[in-house]
């Protein structure tokens, strides 16, 4: 199984990639290095990856699902409720391909700020 981590600041999370084309896309990118945004209670930042929206792609997700916003070209990441949500619900923008799931709690991600430094590594 191939794994990843993404750290900022003094946050790390480890995931594990899902069988998808968009894994295997940005797999091949890594390393990634980027400017983290926040949306809510999301963190997204640009991935230079081209991938098409799978057919299980899916706006409101769960913690731990790691996403690729195909329009954007960025990999997102939510913990908690968006501008979008409806009630508790972690929904994003638009739908999004899930490509890595992490055991870590995401709500550290809580103290990322915009423009914060971001970097994708493999771990095996």
């Amino acid at each position: 199984m191939k794994k990843i981590e993404i750290k900022t600041g003094g946050i790390s999370l480890t995931a594990e990639l899902c069988a998808t084309d968009t894994a295997e896309s940005i797999y091949k990118a890594l390393p990634i290095e980027s400017k983290a945004h926040t949306w809510g209670e999301e963190v997204y930042f640009s991935a230079p990856v081209n991938t098409s929206l799978e057919l299980n792609a899916k706006d409101v997700v769960e913690p731990g699902e790691i996403a690729y916003w195909v329009e954007g070209k960025c990999i997102a990441i939510g913990f908690g409720p968006t501008p979008v949500s409806k009630k508790n619900e972690i929904r994003l923008a638009t739908k999004t391909n899930i490509w890595a799931i992490t055991k870590d709690d995401v709500k550290k991600l809580l103290a990322v700020k915009d423009g914060d430094k971001i970097i994708i590594i493999k771990l095996a």
